[in-house]
């Protein structure tokens, strides 16, 4: 009984999941109106809560767990909670974004809970608290505009914390990633990249002069430096092509995006030089087999995994994603494609996709330069970050530890996701509203014209008639 519930329970999800992810790109199309686009933003949460309860509703009969109950209803209130809260307090909100977020939220909830329930249990309550934190967020981008004068105190409090772990952080897999306060731990370099994206946008937003370039690249290059002495290389990465990416979009000049990609080569092969655990994740990068019983175990399995997933996947608690070491984090990806299989992780790369090319639209869409800037440094903090997940999952590039977002266990990098949602849907509502204020005074315009001429012609006519 159990084997035919997981069997047509997992073709569902896949079934559920492939709508789901064509509704994200059709929003896209200009031939539909807002009604039209309102009933798929409506389609795609329905389908959310499908896939949720399909999933729960399996894990509870594999496991006879009466934990899974309480665990999938106290997740459908949060989830109720966050899509409905924000509809009710923000009107102009970006509807795929938020639909977007509760969707990675759910299958995070979903295979965390198949890994490992306590984690699960942990990740979920991290998630309340960063939903509440946050939640405010987007008012603040639209009312508030003293961002673009703090411009070097970003710079400041980056370089500082980055600093503190260099010196005191604590050793994870041979990098200094995080430190441990009142219990908590932090990894300083998931919120210090936000803080980056805005100096680097306030930088180029009071020039783009070739002495503010030198300046920008001088800090941002400690910051760079900081992160590879903490062997941090995976976040270094990151901070430096969100660099490049918003140097090249400012200036415009394709010299600058070749010189410095240039200097990341020379750079990645010193890096190769100095540090062993690089030496090791390239040597399980080209030949994993070759070594799979020391360095190339971890990618090995993850492989084994993804193959074995095919395309629609084990069914839920038919695999054995934990034989992936460090599965619940970095390899998070492997796991989804084992038990969900190979159609559902192209369509959670294709969420991913729409979530990165909203954020460049709306970069495109501010008038502001300096938000526009902003828009599209998150945009490719958030689209480079997937990158290198996917890409060390599936030994495309070598593994970097790097966590998936919304997915992979983690209190630093799910509140830090969530900030950066919280800021675009800021951005998105200080466009509507500029929007409204624009077509406020042209109406305006408009009516004091239409007054002018109505009293022209009323003049005139009066005029002709004591003529007569």
């Amino acid at each position: 009984m159990l084997n035919l519930i997981t069997e047509i329970s997992k073709y569902l999800m896949v079934l559920l999941f492939a709508f789901y992810t064509y509704e994200c790109f059709a929003v896209f199309r200009k031939k539909y109106l807002l009604i039209q686009r309102v009933k798929m933003y409506k389609r795609q949460m329905i389908c959310v809560y499908l896939i949720h309860f399909d999933a729960f509703l399996v894990m509870f009969f594999a496991t006879k767990d009466i934990r899974m109950i309480g665990f999938y209803l106290v997740q459908v209130i949060f989830m109720l909670s966050l899509h409905f809260g924000y509809k009710m307090v923000y009107k102009d909100i970006n509807d795929l974004l938020l639909n977007n977020m509760c969707m990675l939220l759910m299958i995070g909830f979903v295979i965390l809970t198949r890994l490992n329930f306590d984690k699960a249990l942990r990740q979920f309550v991290i998630a309340v608290v960063a939903a509440a934190i946050t939640f405010a967020i987007p008012f603040i981008i639209k009312k508030a505009r003293f961002f673009r004068k703090l411009t070097w105190a970003y710079a400041a409090i980056g370089v500082a914390l980055l600093g503190v772990v260099a010196i005191a952080g604590s050793l994870s897999y041979g990098a200094k990633l995080s430190f441990t306060f009142a219990g908590i731990t932090i990894q300083p370099s998931e919120f210090i990249k936000i803080l980056y994206v805005f100096f680097i946008a306030g930088m180029f937003y009071e020039a783009t002069e070739f002495s503010q370039v030198v300046k920008t690249t001088i800090v941002a290059a400690f910051h760079v430096l900081i992160l590879v002495l903490s062997k941090d290389l995976g976040g270094a990465l990151i901070f430096f092509v969100v660099y490049l990416v918003m140097l090249y979009v400012a200036t415009g000049k394709l010299y600058y995006f070749a010189g410095g990609f240039a200097a990341g080569g020379v750079a990645a092969f010193i890096a190769y030089k100095l540090f062993r655990h690089v030496r090791v994740r390239v040597v399980a990068w080209k030949n994993p087999l070759g070594v799979i019983e020391n360095e190339g175990y971890q990618i090995c399995q993850s492989l084994f995994a993804i193959g074995t997933g095919s395309w629609f996947g084990m069914g839920l608690y038919q695999g054995v994603p934990n034989t992936i070491p460090v599965v619940e984090q970095d390899f998070v990806f492997s796991a989804i494609a084992e038990e969900f299989g190979g159609i559902f992780a192209l369509c959670l790369i294709l969420v991913y996709v729409s979530c990165i090319l909203m954020f460049f639209n709306v970069s495109m869409q501010m008038n502001d330069r300096y938000y526009k800037y902003v828009a599209l440094g998150l945009g490719t903090v958030f689209g480079f970050q997937v990158f290198l997940t996917l890409g060390g999952v599936t030994k495309f590039i070598p593994s970097t530890g790097v966590t998936l977002p919304f997915i992979s266990y983690g209190g630093s990098s799910l509140l830090s996701t969530f900030i950066i949602f919280a800021i675009i849907q800021g951005l998105v509502l200080m466009k509507e509203n500029g929007e409204r204020i624009y077509e406020k005074g042209y109406q305006e315009s408009e009516n004091g014209r239409k007054k002018k001429t109505e009293r022209r012609k009323a003049k005139r006519t009066t005029e002709n008639f004591e003529d007569f």
